[in-house]
């Protein structure tokens, strides 16, 4: 791992991580390719759902196998619950399966969009970080609501850049630069919406902590490849933020300067 990797951890709940990219592990063409494309991206998080397969069929069997063969840290979500007694129930079974309290918590409140119910997303919230559980709330872009997961307990939040599967990037990069002011010291994950490895890096540059990414990696005709894309874009974008990037103009101003008049007309003078 190169050394400024190492020197800028992603701290999560206590726990250091050197990649800043999460991976889902849904819409893969094969375990086969989900195995290769998380080695490709060097992902040390993936994301797993409890409702994806049935966890007493054999093929929910071997699912859970071939996660927990990749040696990386899972975090469940509680992908598809509607309500909150669902996802309460969802992510009680989930430390039961995985043994972690960690929980990607999702409750979905309208159908088109899959835009977070944000009122069941903080009530959901009090109740399991009562219970011991450390959260990764699935969120909005609203200030509002930001403030009040972090009031039920939560350490980390994971506002969407864009509808989930829509690849339509960074939607709202007021609201996102907003909410990063506003929370500087908050671990904050752009989760939702992310098409192309050029929105990952804006994200990263933009000063979000790290970047999740399911469908346009693993929908992509080459998803171990896109794995390595989407790696070197958030480093590319994470080294672009801490180098302090320049500040965008209304006027040009030349990159080369020079004192007195052009060399053109010292030439014809």
């Amino acid at each position: 791992m190169p050394k400024d990797q190492r020197s800028d951890p992603l701290r999560l709940y206590g726990l250091e991580f050197s990649s800043r990219l999460l991976a889902g592990t849904a819409q893969y063409p094969s375990p086969a390719i989900l195995s290769q494309a998380v080695a490709a991206a060097k992902v040390e998080i993936v994301t797993v759902s409890l409702r994806r397969e049935a966890g007493s069929s054999r093929a929910g069997q071997n699912f859970w196998s071939l996660i927990r063969a990749l040696g990386v840290r899972v975090l469940p979500n509680t992908a598809g619950c509607r309500t909150v007694k669902e996802a309460v129930t969802t992510a009680e079974m989930a430390r039961e399966i995985f043994g972690t309290p960690w929980i990607k918590l999702e409750v979905i409140g309208e159908e088109d969009t899959l835009q977070p119910d944000v009122f069941g997303l903080a009530e959901a919230a009090t109740i399991l970080a009562r219970d011991g559980f450390q959260l990764f709330p699935y969120t909005t872009e609203d200030l509002i609501v930001a403030g009040k997961l972090l009031d039920a307990g939560c350490e980390v939040l994971m506002p969407w850049g864009a509808p989930i599967g829509t690849g339509r990037g960074l939607n709202n990069p007021y609201a996102l630069r907003s909410l990063r002011a506003h929370f500087p010291n908050v671990p904050l994950i752009i989760d939702a919406g992310i098409g192309a490895p050029s929105h990952a890096a804006s994200a990263m540059e933009m000063g979000f902590d790290a970047v999740l990414s399911n469908t346009a990696i693993a929908k992509a005709g080459d998803p171990v490849k896109m794995a390595q894309a989407f790696a070197l874009a958030v480093e590319a974008g994470r080294l672009g933020y801490r180098a302090d990037l320049m500040t965008a103009r209304d006027m040009a101003a030349p990159s080369t300067p020079v004192i007195g008049r052009p060399f053109s007309d010292l030439a014809r003078a």
